[in-house]
């Protein structure tokens, strides 16, 4: 393997076989992203014209269109009181960044760093609640027209309009994702003087760029949090007391969290999961240009194979599709088949990129080839065992279904069991990406088998987000009372979108662990530490606090959806006992007031896991040193990546054994003893897969980008020597805890005590949110 560190300024081109002055070699920063931000420009078209192709869908008679724009009106009404929050969020630490980088600047010795990693970060916050914000809206439009597709034309009309939704965001995210990503790169490499060469100005922008991947990281975070929170909170508010206390359907109109529920698979399974991996995205890319050290043709590389992903998943679009009466099998094929063409396209179009950019060292190119095809075929087989571990078409599923005969406990402990046996072949999948693409181009290959994984994310995504546009159709037509066939195709497509949803979940954890270890990586250059030993004790301990770290992660945000969950609970026991004639249907159900709780509980439950994420990095890298911070982020990554797989894995499996019993009857099918025990288990699993567990990814490499973000600062120190500046956010965090105590106290209720116990005034309706 050559030297990573050649560039075109410090070799002679025809070293390659080259004339001097010709592209690859001496292409210019602007010259390095243009494929991208063509790509990225091409994407957002592609958007354009599958929002203008799904409403030519109908959306349905007067009833499905109230309800659709209540599902809808509550989402933006969550987003946006979520997003002012943030705002604030986003304000502040722009200002920290500023002053960190202004009064101590690292690149040019000019307080304009500061400006450098202030406007960075800005710009990958602001994106990534953009690319949110765009898959909610994506859905939000789709749901109706699913369920009129289904009602009218059949299952592969009902998949087609549901996969389009799902598509909208998919492409959002990656068209904003590389668009944001390449031009602020090549902004961050403007400014500087000429006594600079243009290696050194690309080192100083890769460093800055890290503050974009913090900003995309902290919103996907946040995000994610609460939109899980808010979901699963109203799901299991709905289940319990609807399907399990009153014994109506799913989805019953009567049922005042029935919309709530619906809402939440929109900010949470849609908005949540589009910032989570468009920060994925733009993480791996990141990654890999700061690995690049300068070598422009290394920086160039990620760029152009993400770009050519998005023109693979494209044509990937077009492959789906399915027949009238298909099975679980032929669903999961109809998407396969997409997938599996956009991996063959992205395969050959990296092979003529390598073979372009790498002409004279034609060792080197193919190596990193290798890797990425690495990375593919890894993410690949991370979603056909998650798959396996949670649709029913296979045992794992089918197996909680049956231990579900002997009651809820049995199938919650084959579920716990289940989850955990699935941790074990992802775990062995990535190890073998890191040793092979380690042993071909050392952590830069690691980097690109991340950018490899995630090029094809613009159809990944979209199988992903297809599954609650399903699950809001299913709503719908049971609201609107539709003939039951019709939720028959909605409930065949839902069981489809848990599995893609697990999948999904399972990719982005892969993609998150490799992409965190480039990171960790890079930090180790960046703060330049030489070797990190385990014997040692302030490394140990770091190991020690990182691995605990992602459980009390998991463990503030289980206990904030039982304590949300007990307030929708309440309040929809009170409006069966004090709304007459809700239980006959004769009356409406006062669903805002739902939404109203949800969004409340879930923004402020939102604080202290997003204080503890962010500021923790900081506290232990100041405080104590760079090499406890290494141990920290490894020991992070390694317990993040277990315990995200499980919670993920077993709350899918739980889900499917339920849906299992539902569409293929068995047991007794719907309303039978083993029914109601598998819905004691997905209640359970609930929270494990849509609200703590895929939260845990983001974490492992949100607090790896901003051990990164603030590497450059720790350079030089030893142990202990900074630990001044690291009582700043170890008093941030304190403070924090006990703000959020103080407050939240304030309206935590108790779900032991008396409905007056939730202090929300029934004289603030929604729009007061808004």
């Amino acid at each position: 393997m050559s030297d990573v560190n050649v560039n075109s300024e410090n070799i002679d081109c025809l070293w390659w076989g080259l004339p001097a002055g010709n592209f690859p070699c001496d292409a210019s920063p602007i010259e390095a992203v243009s494929f991208a931000v063509v790509c990225g420009g091409i994407s957002l078209l592609f958007v354009a014209f599958l929002m203008k192709n799904l409403r030519y869908h109908q959306r349905g008679n007067d009833e499905m269109n109230k309800i659709s724009d209540k599902i809808k009106s509550g989402s933006r009404a969550f987003l946006v009181t979520e997003y002012k929050y943030l705002a604030i969020f986003v304000v502040i630490m722009f200002l920290l960044l500023f002053m960190l980088y202004a009064l101590n600047p690292l690149s040019t010795n000019q307080w304009t760093d500061g400006i450098r990693y202030g406007l960075s970060f800005l710009s990958g916050a602001v994106l990534s609640a953009i690319a949110g914000w765009g898959g909610m809206l994506a859905a939000t439009d789709a749901n109706v027209r699913t369920t009129q597709a289904a009602e009218k034309n059949g299952l592969p009309a009902a998949l087609r309009v549901a996969f389009t939704g799902g598509s909208v965001a998919g492409f959002t995210v990656v068209g904003l994702g590389i668009l944001g990503v390449s031009l602020t790169f090549f902004c961050l490499t403007l400014g500087y003087s000429t006594d600079y060469s243009q290696q050194q100005k690309i080192i100083f922008a890769a460093d800055a760029l890290a503050g974009f991947g913090f900003g995309a990281s902290s919103i996907a975070l946040f995000t994610r949090v609460a939109g899980g929170i808010f979901t699963k909170a109203a799901d299991i508010g709905a289940d319990l007391v609807g399907k399990i206390e009153m014994d109506i359907p799913e989805d019953d109109h009567r049922n005042p969290a029935v919309i709530a529920d619906n809402v939440g698979d929109n900010v949470g399974d849609v908005a949540g999961m589009s910032a989570d991996l468009f920060e994925s995205f733009v993480g791996s890319i990141i990654a890999a240009v700061v690995l690049a050290n300068g070598d422009i043709v290394l920086v160039m590389l990620p760029f152009w194979i993400a770009g050519s992903g998005i023109i693979a998943s494209i044509f990937g679009y077009f492959i789906v599709g399915t027949k009238e009466e298909a099975s679980q099998k032929d669903l999961l094929f109809a998407l396969h088949k997409g997938s599996f063409v956009a991996s063959v396209l992205t395969t050959a179009f990296s092979g003529l990129i390598i073979a372009f950019f790498f002409e004279g060292r034609q060792s080197d190119g193919w190596a990193i080839f290798g890797c990425i095809v690495i990375g593919l075929v890894a993410g690949i087989l991370i979603g056909q065992i998650t798959e396996y571990f949670t649709s029913y078409s296979y045992w794992p599923a089918q197996s909680i279904a049956n231990a579900g005969v002997t009651g809820p406990g049995t199938a919650v402990i084959q579920g716990l069991g289940i989850g955990m046996f699935s941790t074990v072949f992802p775990a062995i999948t990535i190890v073998v990406t890191i040793l092979a693409c380690n042993v071909l181009f050392s952590s830069y290959g690691i980097a690109m088998a991340s950018v490899g994984m995630l090029s094809t994310l613009g159809f990944t995504l979209a199988t992903d987000c297809f599954g609650p546009i399903a699950d809001n159709a299913g709503g719908i037509a049971e609201m609107a009372k539709l003939p039951p066939s019709v939720r028959g195709i909605t409930d065949a497509l839902d069981a489809l979108g848990n599995t893609t949803a697990a999948t999904g979940k399972g990719f982005a954890i892969g993609s998150a662990v490799l992409t965190a270890l480039s990171l960790l990586a890079a930090f180790k250059e960046k703060a330049g530490i030489q070797n990190v030993d385990i014997s040692d004790p302030v490394v140990l301990s770091g190991v020690l606090i990182g691995a605990m770290l992602p459980f009390l992660f998991a463990a503030l945000t289980m206990l904030s959806v039982r304590k949300t969950a007990g307030a929708i609970i309440i309040e929809v026991r009170r409006q069966f006992k004090e709304i007459p004639g809700l239980r006959e249907g004769t009356a409406e159900a006062d669903s805002d007031r739902c939404v109203e709780i949800s969004t409340r509980y879930s923004i402020q439950e939102m604080i202290l896991p997003g204080i503890y994420s962010v500021f923790s990095p900081a506290t232990i890298g100041f405080l104590i040193g760079p090499n406890c911070l290494a141990g920290l982020l490894a020991g992070a990554i390694a317990s993040g990546m277990m315990l995200a797989t499980m919670m993920s894995n077993a709350g899918g499996a739980w889900d499917n054994a339920k849906k299992y019993i539902e569409i293929e009857g068995a047991h007794g099918g719907k309303g039978s003893p083993t029914h109601k025990a598998c819905i004691v288990g997905d209640t359970v699993g609930d929270p494990f897969k849509d609200t703590s567990g895929p939260a845990l990814n983001i974490l492992i490499k949100l607090m790896s980008i901003v051990a990164l973000t603030i590497a450059p600062s720790m350079n030089g120190y030893g142990d202990w020597e900074t630990a001044a500046w690291g009582l700043i956010p170890l008093f941030i965090m304190i403070v924090g805890t006990i703000l959020v105590w103080f407050l939240t106290r304030q309206v935590t209720t108790n779900t032991g005590g008396s409905d007056s116990d939730i202090e929300l005034s029934t004289k603030n309706p929604l729009s007061r949110i808004i």
